[in-house]
């Protein structure tokens, strides 16, 4: 029985079942949608949870049918928890710009308005949602967390901010330092307000130098992305050497920002989570 939880499409993928649910959200205020792929151990006990992040202009569906990360989670035994971006329809505020308001969230909870009745994302995936799911899925209290750019940003930061949520840790071409980047100045003083005092709390480098994490963690980056100056991946591998964190920082030659990219290495970073969940 999934108390709450709107079922919309189910398919059967590596044994498993890729699924996508909708349900009314009391962090947004709004109808929320979001993708789970439990994997064939479902089907016998709970399983552990691997949560992708996705980063701009994406839903939920756009790693659920490009990541390529069922066939992994599958051979592990890990669930792979697809939240949306960013709260959406009528009445939630939004931008003529692809980087700001719906398909933007940045993972943060939104002070400012327009942003604040709705843009709740950080209370949303951190607390919500992941009760809805332990609630109603088959799902252990083992969580790690991943992601892809905008959401490699909210992967990082909300591991950071809260080690006892997670048990693993990785990002793809995380937005690395975004107090200092034209992707993050403009849209934490539109969700934050001009106060760069709290934007910290929502920077991968800022709260790595401050707090680090309490394992090891693995970033990928492509050496060709064309986002590079925006993502700033030398502030967060200077945090990281700085405080002597272990990680493995990875740049792979000749790999952009696409799909192509986290497809490649998708394998990786399932095992990496697997190995410190199970």
């Amino acid at each position: 029985m999934t108390m709450g939880l709107e079922l919309l499409s189910r398919n059967t993928s590596f044994g498993g079942t890729q699924s996508v649910y909708r349900h009314a959200s009391s962090s947004c205020a709004c109808d929320m949608v979001f993708a789970v792929y439990l994997p064939p151990q479902a089907k016998s006990r709970k399983v552990p949870a691997l949560w992708y992040l996705s980063g701009l202009t994406c839903t939920h569906e756009n790693a659920m049918t490009k990541a390529g990360l069922q066939e992994h989670a599958a051979k592990h035994g890990l669930a792979v928890i697809f939240p949306d971006t960013s709260p959406r329809g009528q009445g939630v505020a939004d931008d003529e710009a692809y980087d700001l308001g719906q398909g933007a969230g940045f993972y943060v909870n939104a002070t400012r308005d327009p942003w604040k009745p709705h843009f709740r994302m950080y209370d949303y995936v951190l607390t919500e949602l992941r009760q809805l799911i332990t609630d109603n899925l088959p799902i252990s209290q083992q969580h790690g967390i991943t992601g892809h750019s905008m959401g490699g940003h909210g992967a990082i930061t909300m591991a950071l901010r809260n080690p006892d949520h997670f048990g693993s840790l990785s990002a793809f071409a995380p937005i690395a330092n975004p107090t200092a980047s034209d992707w993050g100045r403009k849209q934490l003083s539109a969700y934050l307000g001009d106060d760069e005092a709290a934007w910290g709390e929502h920077d991968s480098t800022v709260l790595m130098e401050e707090y680090g994490w309490k394992g090891d963690l693995l970033i990928d980056q492509g050496g060709h992305d064309q986002f590079l100056d925006l993502l700033k991946p030398e502030a967060l591998a200077d945090a990281i050497a700085k405080r002597r964190q272990p990680a493995v920082f990875r740049m792979q030659e000749e790999y952009d920002h696409s799909y192509f990219f986290v497809n490649s290495f998708a394998g990786d970073h399932v095992a990496w989570h697997a190995e410190r969940l199970i």
